[in-house]
């Protein structure tokens, strides 16, 4: 198979050829909006702006590095066919490009992809592609992929380590300068395989070199902090694939290059404040964005100080955001702010306890929203799993001081993953 990753690590992308990636993406990307933000601008005192690369038609940024990457190919090869493996946006992004210039595509997709991502995958690529559904992981469908690729002499068209998708990624850097009516600050983007700040930070470094840029990973799925810790790219053992997204065990080659060389921090975020963003985004601004998506300004909170009276560009990189995950969503939410609490409770035996429990040890704004009990035996003491959500996050210490002085508390569950991970 031809994979054009040669991991030439001078490379450095020219603006002559984000230029040239702008013209040839011209008719499929959209002019995203680079719009103000009035709930933002007003909590940090800061001139915030929404990059909106969740209102492309494949509703992420990937079709910019996926339609320069294979409209860049041969027409004999276009008709030979290309391959990828994706759990996500990039699948789409690739389908899409396919269909548009009548290549002929095959994606690779986990059978645990939701299947929302894969219909929208082949409603994208219609009669150009194919979708194969094949292992449990991303890891297991890119190793099918690159066999079947091998097989059939297809170009894999990689997720973010390949220059000409960095230039199609870059494109964006253009669009925000050419945009913005005054100079941009700083600017919080969110990395996964490190593609998009790969050519963002490349142009701005060479067109904007006085702007602070800022990557943003999710704390579960760090990957360029652990390269840029360890001085070279270096595979994460185990990640936390909630931010789907972002969630590589492994940056590219060339994008820890440029990364390293043009990135002025990254910062991780909890999964959990994560969450919330998405929620704030929906209550306040109807905007959905999936979990990537939010990821940038999810640190604004951690540089409030800092970036009060500038001007910031987020990045709001997608928003395929599957419904079905909103209970989730608003669940780590309310944990990470605090406001949800599971604790084994251990009920005496005897009838109107549980009518105790309500009256004597919850607050008058706690809420029990998780409930579990059976009576198996005739012990003194039955234990039950109890969810309660709070109002404030300091009734926490008042409701367990209770517990024990009533003789119901057993255990906090929040800190045992063991036992929580089958309750969230």
């Amino acid at each position: 198979m031809s994979d054009t990753l040669t991991k030439n690590k001078k490379y450095r992308p020219q603006i002559a050829a984000v230029k040239e990636a702008a013209e040839r993406i011209a008719n499929v990307s959209v002019l995203t909006p680079l719009a103000h933000s009035l709930t933002y601008s007003r909590k940090y005192g800061a001139n915030v702006f929404l990059k909106r690369e969740d209102l492309q038609q494949v509703r992420s940024y990937k079709i910019r590095g996926a339609y320069n990457k294979i409209s860049s190919l041969p027409r004999q090869q276009l008709e030979k066919g290309v391959i990828c493996a994706s759990a996500g946006n990039h699948a789409q992004g690739v389908a899409f490009a396919c269909n548009n210039l009548e290549a002929k595509g095959v994606i690779y997709m986990p059978i645990t992809t939701p299947r929302q991502k894969v219909e929208q995958t082949q409603m994208f690529g219609g009669k150009w592609v194919e979708v194969i559904l094949e292992g449990d992981t991303f890891d297991d469908s890119y190793k099918a992929a690159m066999i079947h690729g091998d097989k059939h002499s297809l170009v894999f068209i990689h997720p973010f380590d390949d220059e000409k998708v960095i230039e199609g990624q870059a494109t964006i850097g253009l669009e925000m300068l050419e945009q913005s009516k005054d100079t941009i600050d700083y600017i919080f983007a969110p990395l996964g395989g490190g593609g998009l700040l790969a050519g963002l930070s490349s142009v701005f470094k060479q067109l904007s070199p006085n702007t602070k840029i800022i990557g943003v990973e999710p704390d579960g799925a760090a990957s360029m902090t652990f390269a840029l810790r360890e001085g070279k790219v270096a595979e994460l053992e185990e990640i936390e694939r909630f931010v789907d997204g972002a969630a590589v065990q492994k940056v590219g080659v060339r994008n820890f290059d440029l990364c390293k060389e043009n990135l002025d921090q990254m910062f991780t975020v909890p999964e959990g404040k994560i969450c919330q963003t998405i929620l704030d985004l929906y209550s306040q601004d109807a905007i959905v964005a999936e979990p990537a998506g939010a990821m940038a300004l999810s640190a604004l909170d951690f540089f409030a100080e800092e970036i009060q009276g500038k001007n910031v560009v987020c990045l709001v990189s997608g928003g395929n955001n599957d419904i079905t995950r909103m209970a989730e969503i608003k669940e780590r939410a309310l944990l990470y702010a605090g406001l949800k609490h599971y604790f084994i409770v251990r009920f005496p035996q005897r009838a109107g306890a549980l009518k105790e429990f309500v009256a004597t040890v919850l607050g008058p704004n706690d809420d029990i929203t998780h409930f579990e009990y059976s009576k198996t035996h005739n012990r003194e003491n039955g234990p039950a799993v109890v969810g309660i959500e709070l109002k404030d996050r300091n009734d926490y210490e008042p409701l367990v001081k209770r517990m024990k002085e009533q003789n119901f508390y057993g255990q906090y569950l929040n800190n045992n993953q063991d036992l929580f991970q089958f309750l969230v």
